[in-house]
C-alpha cells in the first residue's frame, strides 16, 4: 500500500478551488473579495460562514471551525484526510494514481485492522451466500420474504444466514489462509477454556454493521428459531462485543448508505431497530439510521449534526419507545442545535410493524406529513404521568408543560399551545401567559447566576491586565473578526501576537527579522504556532495558511491559526508597526515579571525575610527602569 506523496497532496490543494468544492455542499455569494454563505456546521439564520478564494481557506465566526479545502471534506463528509484528498482529486479531474486511491481508503487503519476487516468482509460473504443460495438458509429467506423483504433489499443491506454449526466460520477463515491469532481479537468467536475457538453467531438472521466506508466492522444477529432448534434460552438480537473496530456508541446503523440522503435533504431519520430502517428504506425513506441497541450517544449525535439540521425521531409506539424517544429529546436537544421532531407511530406498533400492516406508501405519507413539535409529544407524554381527574394533578401537569413551553423560541406555538391549555383546563389565558413569563424570567437569571461564576474555564486566557505605555501609539487589531474562543476581550499583549502572527503569514521573510530580536511569545499557543510556523517554513522555502493546516495536526492549534488569518488589517506591514508591536510583548513580559517579583517581596515580608524583600526591590526598580526605555526595537 502506497501513502500519497506530500508533493502530490499539494499538487491536488493548489489546482483545486475550495469555492468550488465548498460551493456543492454551501450556497456561496460574493461578499468583497471573499465568499459567505450559511454555516453548514450550525444552524444559523444571518450567514457567518467565510471562504477566502485567495487563501484558499474557510472559516466560521460563529461556530469557529476552518480549515482548507481537505478539512472542508473531512468536516462534513466524516472521513479520513487520505479520503478527502482523494476525493478533491475526483471533483476537480486531478489524476490520482489507483496505489494511493487504495492508500486513502487504508491509511488511516493500521494493519491488524485491515486484516479484521478482512475477516468480517468474507464473513458478510458467506453470510449471505449462506442465506440466499443455500438449502441450509431456505427457512430464514422465507421468513424474510414473509416480513416483506425483498431479493433486492436483501442484497442491499447484505443480510445473510448464520448455519447452527459452531465451528463453521473457523473452517472457511482456515480455507482463507486468515491468521488464527486474530480470531479472538474479531470479536466472531469465543474463546473456550481450552483456547480454542468457536463461532459466535449461529443460527441467526445476519445483519452486517458497516462503518461510514461501507466496510464490515460487526454483526447484529436474530435468533431464527425452527422446530428441531427453538432456542428457548436465546436472546433475540446478539450483538459484536466491543472491539478495535466496533465501537457501539460511535456506530450507527445503515450510516454508510444514508450519508448522502441525510445531507440532500438535510434531515435523518432515527429509528430503534435495524428492521425499522429497512422497512423506512423500502418506503423510499433512505435517510434512516439507527443506534446499536443502546440509548443515542453524544458521538453519534456530532457524527449526524455535520449532515443534518433536522432529526425526526421515529421509535416504537409503545411504553418503551416513548420513554426512550423523551430520553432522546433531552439529548439532541442539550448537545446540538439540529431541530427535532417526532413521529409516533399509531396503536404501539413499531415501524416495521406499521409498514407490513399498511403498507409502504402509508408509511412515506406518516414520515413526511406526521411529523409533530417536541412540545406536542411532550404534551402527552406528561399527561401519561399525571391523574389529570385530580384537581392537584391537573395543576401539577400545567405547571410542568409550562415549564417545557419556555424552551419553545415560537411566539406562534406559544400562543396555540397557552390557548389550548387554557380551554381544556378552564383557565384564563392571560394568567397562563403570566406565568410563562415568571418560569423564562427565573430561567433567565438562573443561567445568568451561572455564567458570573468564575470557573477555570473563564481564565484558559489569562494574561495580565492591558497596560497603557508611553509612546506606543499603536492601537490593536480591528476586534470585528476576533476569534470567538476567549470569553472576555484579548488583552493588549495577546492583540500584539496575533498581529505579528498575521503579519508572518502573510511576509515569511519576517521570520529573520523577528529571530533577530529574540522574539518570545507570551503565551504557549502562540510559541508554538510560531516554533511550527519557523519548522514549516524553513523546510519548505514558502508559506500558505493552507498548505500549513495540513502540516499541523492538533485542531486547537488549527483553529488558532484560522482565527489569526482572518483578521483584518492593511495589507502591508511597516517598520514602525512591527517596533511597536514588538515593543507592546516586551514591556508586557517586562510587566508580568514587575508584578511577580512584586508578590514575592510582599510574601518576604509577611515572613520577615528582609534581605530577600530588599534584593526583590532592587530587582523591581531595575525592572522598572527597563519599562520606562522606548528606544529598545
Amino acid at each position: 500500500m502506497a501513502r500519497i506523496p506530500q508533493q502530490l497532496i499539494d499538487e491536488i490543494r493548489e489546482k483545486a478551488n475550495i469555492v468550488d468544492v465548498v460551493g456543492q455542499y454551501v450556497q456561496l455569494k460574493k461578499a468583497g473579495k471573499n465568499y459567505s454563505g450559511l454555516c453548514p456546521f450550525h444552524n444559523e439564520k444571518t450567514p457567518s460562514f467565510s471562504v477566502a478564494e485567495d487563501k484558499q481557506f474557510y472559516h466560521c465566526f460563529g461556530c469557529g471551525r476552518g480549515g482548507n479545502v481537505f478539512g472542508f471534506l473531512q468536516e462534513i463528509e466524516g472521513i479520513s484526510f487520505p479520503e478527502a484528498v482523494a476525493k478533491v482529486a475526483d471533483l476537480e479531474n486531478i489524476p490520482l494514481a489507483q496505489e494511493y486511491r487504495e492508500a486513502s481508503t487504508e491509511a488511516v487503519v493500521n494493519t491488524q485492522q485491515r486484516q479484521l476487516i478482512a475477516l468480517h468482509e468474507k464473513a458478510q460473504e458467506v453470510y449471505h451466500h449462506m442465506l440466499v443460495n443455500t438449502a441450509v438458509g431456505e427457512q430464514a429467506l422465507a421468513y424474510l420474504h414473509e416480513r416483506g423483504l425483498s431479493d433486492e433489499l436483501i442484497s442491499e443491506f447484505g443480510i445473510g444466514f448464520a448455519p447452527n454449526q459452531r465451528q463453521f466460520l473457523e473452517l472457511v477463515f482456515q480455507n482463507e489462509g486468515f491468521d488464527r491469532q486474530l480470531y479472538p481479537e474479531s470479536g466472531l468467536f469465543v474463546v473456550r477454556d481450552d483456547a480454542s475457538v468457536a463461532d459466535r453467531f449461529y443460527q441467526r438472521i445476519m445483519f452486517p454493521i458497516r462503518n461510514p466506508q461501507g466496510k464490515t466492522i460487526g454483526f447484529s444477529g436474530r435468533f431464527f428459531a425452527t422446530a428441531a432448534f427453538p432456542g428457548e434460552d436465546q436472546p433475540k438480537y446478539l450483538n459484536s462485543p466491543e472491539t478495535e473496530l466496533f465501537n457501539k456508541r460511535m456506530i450507527l446503523f445503515n450510516f454508510d448508505k444514508a450519508r448522502n440522503p441525510i445531507r440532500k435533504e438535510n434531515t435523518v431519520f432515527l429509528f430503534e431497530g435495524f428492521m425499522d430502517v429497512i422497512a423506512a428504506w423500502q418506503a423510499g425513506v433512505k435517510n434512516g439510521i439507527a443506534s446499536m441497541g443502546t440509548s443515542l450517544t453524544q458521538q453519534q449525535i456530532s457524527a449526524v449534526e455535520r449532515l443534518a439540521d433536522t432529526m425526526v425521531i421515529c421509535y416504537d409506539g409503545d411504553n418503551a419507545g416513548i420513554e426512550a424517544t423523551q430520553r432522546a429529546i433531552g439529548l439532541v436537544t442539550e448537545n446540538s442545535p439540529m431541530k427535532v421532531a417526532i413521529i409516533r407511530i399509531p396503536d404501539g406498533l413499531d415501524p416495521d410493524e406499521y409498514v407490513q400492516k399498511f403498507g409502504s406508501e402509508a408509511f412515506a405519507q406518516l414520515a413526511q406529513h406526521g411529523r409533530e413539535t417536541i412540545f406536542s409529544f411532550q404534551l402527552d407524554y406528561y399527561r401519561r404521568k399525571f391523574n389529570l381527574a385530580n384537581e392537584n394533578d391537573q395543576l401539577a401537569y400545567v405547571e410542568t408543560v409550562l415549564k417545557e413551553l419556555t424552551k419553545v423560541d415560537s411566539l406562534i406555538q406559544q400562543d396555540h399551545y397557552l390557548t389550548q391549555l387554557a380551554n381544556e383546563f378552564h383557565l384564563q389565558r392571560e394568567t397562563l401567559q403570566q406565568q410563562l413569563r415568571s418560569l423564562k424570567q427565573a430561567e433567565k437569571t438562573t443561567r445568568v447566576a451561572t455564567r458570573q461564576t468564575p470557573t477555570t474555564a473563564d481564565y484558559a486566557y489569562d494574561a495580565p491586565p492591558p497596560m497603557e505605555f508611553e509612546g506606543d501609539s499603536y492601537a490593536g487589531l480591528s476586534q470585528a473578526n476576533a476569534p470567538q474562543t476567549p470569553r472576555r476581550p484579548l488583552t493588549q499583549g495577546e492583540r500584539a501576537e496575533q498581529q505579528l502572527l498575521f503579519r508572518l503569514f502573510g511576509e515569511p521573510r519576517l521570520l529573520y527579522r523577528l529571530q533577530e530580536a529574540e522574539l518570545v511569545f507570551l503565551h504557549e499557543d502562540y510559541q508554538e504556532i510560531y516554533r511550527l510556523f519557523t519548522e514549516f517554513y524553513e523546510s519548505r522555502g514558502a508559506f500558505e495558511v493552507a498548505a500549513f493546516l495540513d502540516f499541523l495536526e492538533n485542531q486547537e492549534i488549527k483553529n488558532k491559526v484560522i482565527n489569526i488569518a482572518t483578521l483584518t488589517m492593511p495589507e502591508e506591514s511597516t517598520e514602525q508597526e512591527i517596533r511597536a508591536l514588538l515593543r507592546v510583548l516586551y514591556k508586557t513580559r517586562l510587566a508580568d515579571e514587575i508584578n511577580e517579583k512584586v508578590i514575592r517581596q510582599q510574601e518576604a515580608g509577611r515572613v520577615g525575610n528582609t534581605q530577600r524583600e530588599l534584593e526583590l526591590a532592587v530587582e523591581i526598580i531595575n525592572l522598572r527602569k527597563q519599562l520606562k526605555q522606548t528606544d529598545i526595537f
